[in-house]
């Protein structure tokens, strides 16, 4: 398994970057323009366990997924959450996400990111794989909230 984290600071208010990761759909594809649809399978209480069906376009190709909440926590002064799914039966894959409030203009994000590999040919690809999509996303992220203010 290999993990990737990275933290970057945000020159937003804490409820305007959360909107982004924990918002609509709208919102979410401004970060993750891939994503197509994200539909409510089940909500639970505190969230943690809830499932969401999403689906994901690479190129041509949709793919659809479940994808369940393991973790989340929503304060005034930090919020995180932790998705889960498996994708094409070939990875399984971990998005944790983390906001901090360091002061009322000013959010410090933290992301981390697992990607397990399930079949053995594609072990070596992860091996291999660096952190370039991870810096990527910490930087959209960034210019999408403050751009968005």
């Amino acid at each position: 398994m290999k993990k990737w984290t990275k933290e970057i600071e945000i020159e937003a208010p804490i409820e305007h970057v959360w909107k982004y990761l924990n918002g609509s759909l709208e919102d979410m594809q401004k970060i993750m323009p891939q994503v197509v649809s994200n539909e409510t399978v089940t909500i639970t209480e505190g969230m943690v366990g809830s499932i969401y069906l999403q689906k994901y376009r690479e190129g041509k190709r949709v793919m659809e997924y479940e994808v369940e909440t393991l973790d989340y926590f929503d304060s005034p002064d930090e919020k995180k959450m932790k998705v889960g799914f498996t994708l094409g039966g070939m990875f399984e894959i971990t998005a944790g996400y983390k906001l901090y409030r360091i002061n009322d203009e000013k959010t410090r994000f933290t992301y981390t990111t697992t990607n397990k590999p399930l079949k053995w040919f594609i072990k070596l690809f992860v091996l291999f794989a660096n952190d370039k999509p991870v810096v990527e996303f910490v930087e959209r992220v960034k210019r999408v909230a403050e751009v968005g203010i």
